[in-house]
This record gives C-alpha cells, structure tokens and sequence, in this order.
C-alpha cells in the first residue's frame, strides 16, 4: 500500500520531510541551491532543482501533505533597517515566490503549512495574520538540541493540524542562538534550517497512516 507523497518547496535540507521519508512516504524538496542537472536521492528524499514558480507535479502518488518555506530575507523584521536601501523590487521577489508557493500548496488538494519568520507578510492584506506562531524550543521535547527561540509564522490550509507544544523543561531556558548566528556565506541557511523537533510534531499530528491507527 502506497503511503502517498510529501513535497516541501524552498527546500534545501530537507528536515521538514525527514520524519515522513523515514515512514515511507516518497518526499520531494524542490530548492534553487540543488543541483539543476543533477537531481540527488537520499532514501526516500528527492532533492531537485527549482523554486515555487517553476515546480510541476513531480509523482502520480497522492501528496498527502505539502510545505514551503519561502525566503525570509527581504521581509523578516530582523533585515528591516536594510528594507530602505534594498526597495520595493526585493518585497516584490518575495511576495512573488509566496504567492505561488501558495497556489502550489493549495492545488495540492492535501493539508499545507507555509512558514516564514515574523515580518512584513503578515501586514499584506492580501497574505493576512498568520494561522499559527511557534518557537522551536516549543517542540524541544521531541529534539532536545531545538531548545532556542525564533518566533515563526504558519500560515496553514486544507485541514493542516497543529501540534501541541512538547516543550523540555529540564533544558532551562531556551538560547537566542539564530539571533546571534556568525556572518557568513552560509548564514541565511543555517537560520532557515526547520527545527528538527518541530518537524517531528508536524508528521505526527498530520500523517494520514497515524490518523487512521488512532481511530482504529
């Protein structure tokens, strides 16, 4: 029995689909850092070139779930002393990519979750409030190394549900480690990466073959 598929746009690690890939669910990450003549297979994680504006169907399986995880750089609040010299161009590059990264998601027809850092999003009438906010020390119960804050928006769809918090009390309180994350090439991914811990709560509480076991 085929459990489905995942796609995750914006992608470039793939932590968000590791919990379903390791389930069985064939996973799709689509990111413009992966190679675009080289698609790369890690288990049941496809890596391949492109972003929300160039995706198309990738598997005849059903997706079950879908995630995007478009660029914060121009919109988070913590670039907003360059939002001047940067200009309107670089917000409209973002917006572009989250609107069709949301049309993606919702044509998907499965449950959906869009997250981005607090920012501008949220006042764009056309994007509106975000459904959720989470830091990933909520969810450090599942990854103990996730005990840090970054407060994140979610902007959800088609019966997405969202994980009680699973915090780690013993762990104290959670560092402030992306704020202070050293500059770099490589900066930007490593505030990007999904927190481990949080995915583990989202697999859980959305994976079709867990919903049908606790209802039996």
């Amino acid at each position: 029995m085929s459990l489905g598929a995942v796609i995750s746009l914006c992608d470039l690690t793939g932590n968000m689909v590791r919990p379903w890939a390791e389930a069985g669910y064939e996973c799709w990450c689509f990111d413009i850092q992966h190679s675009i003549r080289r698609p790369r297979k890690e288990g049941n994680i496809n890596f391949v070139w492109g972003d929300a504006r160039t995706v198309r169907r990738p598997t005849d399986k059903t997706i079950v779930f879908a995630i995007a995880q478009t660029p914060c750089t121009h919109v988070a609040v913590s670039g907003a002393r360059d939002f001047e010299t940067k200009g309107e161009y670089m917000l409209v590059d973002s917006l572009v990519l989250f609107a069709a990264a949301r049309q993606v998601c919702e044509w998907s027809g499965a449950p959906y979750m869009m997250e981005n850092p607090v920012g501008v999003l949220s006042s764009i009438p056309h994007i509106g409030k975000p459904d959720y906010y989470f830091h990933p020390h909520e969810y450090a119960g599942f990854e103990l190394t996730d005990n840090y804050t970054k407060k994140t928006c979610l902007w959800t769809g088609n019966g997405f549900v969202m994980p009680e918090a699973c915090p780690a009390p013993d762990l104290g309180k959670p560092d402030n480690r992306i704020h202070f994350a050293s500059p770099g090439d490589d900066r930007a991914d490593i505030r990007a990466a999904a927190p481990m811990g949080f995915s583990r709560a989202i697999f859980q509480a959305n994976a079709p073959h867990l919903k049908l076991r606790a209802v039996a």
